[in-house]
């Protein structure tokens, strides 16, 4: 499969990475076994996780999507050489002074991500939130030391604006301590304004690679949802329910209908749109079973039209004024 370059990291990725936010949540150790194995065999290789995964579970403390990665790599000898990491710090993990992108943290939670991976180094970190009570020049000169003794090979920041991302970048080149080379943003055909405008133009002009979330916007855009009642009771309900107005099923039916015309379901045509937009290199999504992730790998291979691109850029026009 071709890759893409992952910005100025020097990493180079497939243009599908697989979320693991559902590893060892609603995806078993098993079933993300599966998952990963299915994964590599279509010839996709970055995996992103972090060190909160999946806290927000009853009996969970964070980690446990690290833990299933790092068993799976030891089970599968020679892996690691095959596959991108990405894990991320700086989520509130909910216990005392673990949060945040301070040095001092930074430092301390690095060695429980390679620890639960089981790796010497990670692909690629990244800072998981701003955080406002950490000067750029402190969070940078922790992952300075990290990259100078080998436990990092490059950083992200996730969730920055372009305000943000451009703050540290000019503390990067004002104090030579090293830049974030990829931004972790949420975008899809929804929620474009997240993304669109001058944080894409910031990227664009730095050369930052882009791995975006929410590619298929909570399950939105796989089109099983389209009236209230079909997300009642479901754990996506309050933010599903966001995008079901009149622009939510616009996109839908453009979805449809492109979808009609490649033999496709419409989450794989959601995937191929962001892979053919300026300034991505390859958005992130997930699944719970292998015939779903057989579907979700489907979208690398389509090559979408000038008329089907227009098409569903027209129905997904209309942007929030924020």
């Amino acid at each position: 499969m071709e890759k893409r370059a992952l910005g100025s990291t020097g990493l180079s990725i497939a243009p599908l990475v697989f979320g693991g936010n559902v590893f060892g949540w609603t995806a078993d150790e098993k079933t993300s076994f599966d998952l990963l194995d299915a994964f590599v065999d279509h010839g996709f290789n970055a995996i992103d996780t972090a060190d909160v995964y999946s806290s927000w579970v009853p009996g969970h403390q964070g980690g446990e999507s690290e833990t299933v990665i790092g068993r799976w790599l030891k089970a599968r000898p020679g892996m690691r050489e095959k596959v991108v990491i990405f894990t991320k710090v700086g989520s509130d993990l909910g216990r005392p002074g673990q949060k945040g992108l301070s040095s001092r943290w930074i430092a301390e939670a690095v060695e429980g991500s390679l620890k639960r991976l089981g790796i010497d180094e990670i692909d690629l970190y990244f800072s998981h939130w701003p955080d406002p009570e950490a000067p750029h020049e402190d969070t940078l000169a922790g992952y300075q030391k990290l990259l100078e003794v080998g436990k990092i090979r490059a950083i992200g920041a996730s969730n920055f604006s372009a305000a943000q991302l451009g703050a540290a970048l000019e503390v990067a080149a004002k104090t030579g301590l090293p830049r974030y080379q990829v931004l972790q943003p949420e975008y899809n055909l929804y929620s474009r304004d997240t993304f669109e405008g001058p944080l894409r133009d910031l990227c664009l002009r730095e050369n930052i690679g882009v791995v975006n979330y929410y590619g298929l916007a909570a399950g939105f855009l796989t089109g099983k949802y389209r009236q209230a009642s079909d997300v009642a009771g479901s754990s996506r309900a309050s933010r599903i329910e966001t995008y079901l107005n009149p622009r939510g099923t616009a996109i839908l039916a453009a979805l449809d209908q492109v979808a009609a015309g490649h033999d496709a379901k419409p989450a794989e045509i959601a995937l191929a749109w962001l892979m053919a937009q300026k300034g991505v290199t390859a958005p992130i999504a997930s699944a719970t079973s292998v015939a779903q992730f057989e579907s979700l790998a489907k979208s690398a291979s389509l090559r979408l039209g000038a008329e089907d691109l227009a098409l569903l850029d027209s129905a997904s026009a209309e942007v929030s004024a924020v």
